[in-house]
């Protein structure tokens, strides 16, 4: 686990795999929400799926004796954290219901752009015009899916822009915890926090379940589990404008399985959005690494 104050180290070609074995993980779990929502309601299958995030994450504590882990120097941001991440998933889990698995994630994909207008806003960051540039192209790809005012146009569209929102908010608290605790602390105060929530939640919005649905939500909490470790593996290897690029890849393994799985083929407009969101994200990395590059150099 990473310890406070712990340096990442240089390793591409480690953190690049890493990086594209969680967004395949990634799609299959929203791939498995998707078919399991057709059966159950959204707060179900997240409440699922964090009984399993939960159960991993609470290993550390066990092995550790409970208080290293559990101790937070900053509950607060941590239950902020938490808030958000659940909100998040839930939003997006709703959106699948209505939404091609392609198109949802394509919408999602904006949460590059309200990251750095919350970068602004809460860490006093400075934006320069290239990047609030390209921030402009960002939202204009996801208007080009979501194409307000057209016949075409679905309110739940809107699902996936909320939780890429959600989840910026959840990315700017985990830059204000910074390493004032560790990876395993906020893995699980995130996990224990999605769970209190949903288990809330839980009784205005249940069915029943068989053991195959049970066992379908318990492994999308699994799958996405070992992802989100991957991914914490993968930018502890590599700098985030290195793997950055890469996170694009998971619009192609999502249009795959919407493909094969659901027989759905992205419209031209989810296609071409797609691409303008996507190029809209590599312009934003491509910036960070030449701001990083100037500041080694400085």
């Amino acid at each position: 686990m990473t310890q406070p104050g712990a340096a990442p180290r240089d390793e591409p070609m480690r953190g690049i795999p890493l990086l594209l074995s969680a967004i395949a993980l990634f799609s299959v779990s929203d791939a498995l929400a998707k078919h399991l929502g057709e059966t159950l309601p959204p707060v179900e299958i997240a409440w699922l799926r964090y009984a399993a995030f939960l159960a991993l994450a609470a290993i550390p504590l066990m092995r550790r004796g409970g208080s290293a882990v559990l101790a937070s120097r900053v509950p607060i941001l941590q239950i902020l954290r938490g808030l958000t991440v659940v909100g998040s998933a839930v939003a997006f889990i709703v959106a699948l219901r209505f939404l091609p698995l392609a198109e949802a994630t394509a919408i999602n994909f904006v949460s590059p752009a309200f990251v750095t207008v919350l970068s602004v806003i809460f860490l006093a960051e400075r934006v320069g015009w290239r990047r609030w540039s390209a921030i402009g192209v960002g939202m204009l790809g996801m208007l080009i899916i979501v194409r307000p005012g057209a016949e075409a146009f679905r309110v739940e569209a809107l699902l996936p822009m909320l939780s890429s929102a959600a989840w910026a908010c959840a990315v700017i608290a985990t830059r204000r915890i910074g390493t004032q605790d560790d990876t395993a602390t906020t893995l699980f105060w995130t996990a224990a926090t999605g769970f209190v929530v949903l288990s809330l939640l839980l009784p205005f919005d249940a069915v029943v379940p068989d053991a195959a649905q049970v066992g379908i939500g318990l492994l999308i909490g699994l799958v996405s589990s070992i992802a989100q470790y991957l991914v914490v593996l993968a930018y502890r290897a590599a700098p985030a404008s290195v793997l950055a690029p890469f996170s694009y890849v998971q619009l192609v393994f999502s249009g795959l399985l919407g493909l094969f799985v659901f027989g759905t083929v992205p419209d031209r407009y989810t296609l071409l959005g797609a691409a303008v969101i996507a190029a809209s994200g590599l312009y934003m990395a491509h910036r960070e690494r030449v701001r990083a590059k100037a500041a080694r150099a400085a």
